[in-house]
């Protein structure tokens, strides 16, 4: 026996896209607006209608009451209906097309009526006030219903009252222009209603477009996958707004630029402070990854502007692959250098293997101890004046490069460094920069060679790289030290234009300092002063004919 399927139940609720939520809530906004506009509306309006009907019986009464010829005829005559003050009562009555108009004596004795017989009756609606010099107006009941009145005196040529006038105004007439007035309000409202649903609708289909007609839901999924994505990946992101200031930052790019949430809201120049970076971000600086420097970080940032006049910016962390480049320069350095003395080394072989088959073992042994000797003293001259071991094996390397290169590398007879170096390796990257910069300047040059000075006064440590190249112009001594600026061509594995930025970089971060002047006989020459370098109780003592930091930056300032 087969089971029949439950029924489906009716679910109502809201809709899921967001244009028919917003074409909901906008209707539904238009037509609350609508019903409470014209309640509003309503609510004062029968009071104003029957404050209306009030004076216009007024203005009858106190017209009426102006006819001199009425308070005479009240005065001289009986109350009858074929007297003068019923005809007359009953001509403005028809004029004004009041309900009645009664014309009463000061006994409140009718003298004109709607309905004759009444005339000579008492009034059924008390006159005190009226008959007392009060002007009147009421809404009441009396003989001929419910109805909108206004009394005043009746006074004499003397000014003496003698009577009172009663005007009444039918109050079926006041509801009746009341609800004639509301089929027009209704239709006002309603066309209201419908330009406000045709506004609703366009507005909808606008965010409808915006949103490619997706869910709420969907958005939230969208913004909270866009959040994980933005805080997980390994990149940093930085978003501008029109206006140029940070609107987003992600865990990544806060670490890269050293920076915190609260930067969000403040310009890159406000945030980072001025320099290349904030440029690069700012979009000051265009191109495809460029490069910048953030502390001691190499970062590659690419920028892409926004539909709304914004900007997207990411940050690669290049500082390990910087490091890898320059440990692979090194190493070919190192390659290059063996290969030299190999080729150096088969050439004395072959020499010594010639004195020996010519018996001339005397020039064998000189010429041996020549060749170890000029290595020995090689050596022993940097280790003697550079106490540091990293910063004498760097010079060492370096000498052999620079032979390979024909070019040759002396160390200055004034260099004294001992070996209380705070941050050896922050130097190394400082020297060798300079020095990989001097031999690229002075190979192919005649005479090549590059001089290099590093000494200590006090705490304060002074480096010097001088070079025979062809120098740097005046105008572009403070280009250099741009990140991405070079005039050399970039190496396969890494970029150029990041070496004398991070030594100027490593000399601000200690309080120190970098410049460039033209060398003497030609050429550039670096000077690098780097104060709380070292460390230990206190000065070296000085060397004959080495002049001070302060010194060297007159002479250079010369």
């Amino acid at each position: 026996m087969s089971r029949t399927p439950p029924a489906r139940r009716l679910r109502l609720g809201l809709p899921k896209r967001v244009f028919s939520q917003v074409l909901l809530m906008q209707v539904a906004i238009a037509a609350g607006v609508a019903v409470l506009a014209t309640g509003l509306f309503l609510a004062p309006l029968g009071d104003q209608l029957d404050d209306q009907a009030m004076r216009r019986a007024l203005a009858i009464a106190q017209t009426t009451a102006q006819q001199p010829q009425i308070a005479e005829d009240l005065t001289r005559t009986r109350p009858s209906p074929d007297g003068p003050v019923q005809r007359e009562a009953e001509r403005i009555r028809k004029a004004t097309r009041a309900e009645y108009v009664v014309v009463m004596d000061r006994r409140g004795v009718r003298w004109s009526h709607t309905d004759p017989r009444r005339i000579g009756g008492l009034v059924s609606t008390d006159p005190g006030r009226a008959l007392a010099g009060h002007e009147v107006m009421q809404i009441d009941d009396g003989t001929l219903g419910r109805s909108a009145r206004g009394k005043v005196p009746l006074r004499d040529g003397d000014g003496d009252i003698v009577g009172a006038v009663s005007v009444g105004i039918a109050y079926d007439s006041v509801r009746a222009r009341l609800l004639h007035a509301i089929p027009g309000l209704f239709a006002y409202a309603g066309g209201a209603l419908a330009v406000g649903a045709l506004a609703a609708w366009l507005i909808s289909r606008r965010v409808q477009r915006q949103t490619r007609d997706l869910a709420f839901s969907d958005i939230a999924a969208l913004l909270a996958e866009r959040e994980a994505m933005l805080h997980s990946i390994r990149e940093g992101v930085v978003a501008l707004d029109r206006a140029g200031r940070i609107r987003l930052l992600n865990d990544e790019a806060q670490r890269l630029l050293d920076i915190d949430g609260d930067a969000v809201g403040s310009s890159p120049d406000e945030a980072l402070g001025t320099g290349r970076t904030a440029d690069v971000l700012a979009g000051r600086v265009t191109g495809t990854d460029l490069l910048t420097v953030r502390g001691q970080r190499v970062l590659v940032a690419n920028r892409m502007p926004t539909d709304d006049g914004g900007a997207v910016i990411t940050l690669r962390d290049r500082t390990e692959l910087e490091q890898l480049g320059r440990e692979l320069d090194s190493t070919r350095g190192l390659i290059d250098a063996l290969r030299a003395q190999d080729h150096e080394h088969a050439n004395r072989m072959h020499t010594l293997l010639g004195l020996l088959e010519l018996e001339m073992y005397d020039d064998a042994v000189e010429f041996v101890g020549e060749v170890v000797g000029d290595h020995r003293a090689t050596a022993e001259q940097v280790t003697e004046r550079i106490g540091d071991p990293l910063l004498a094996a760097l010079l060492v390397g370096k000498a052999a490069v620079a032979a390979e290169r024909g070019v040759t590398l002396w160390v200055s007879d004034r260099t004294r460094l001992p070996d209380r170096l705070v941050d050896p390796r922050g130097l190394v990257t400082v020297l060798g920069n300079l020095v990989d910069n001097a031999l690229d300047a002075a190979a192919g040059t005649a005479h090549a060679r590059v001089e290099v000075e590093a000494r200590a006064e006090g705490r304060t440590a002074v480096l010097r790289v001088r070079d025979t190249g062809p120098g740097i112009p005046e105008e572009h001594r403070e280009m250099i030290f741009a990140e991405g600026w070079s005039t050399k061509k970039p190496p396969a594995h890494r970029e150029r234009g990041i070496g004398l930025s991070l030594v100027r970089r490593l000399a601000e971060r200690q309080g120190g300092s970098v410049t460039v002047t033209e060398a003497h006989g030609g050429g550039a020459q670096f000077t690098v002063v780097l104060p709380e370098a070292l460390a230990g109780p206190g000065p070296e003592p000085a060397v004959l004919g080495v002049p001070s930091a302060a010194q060297s930056v007159e002479e250079e300032s010369r």
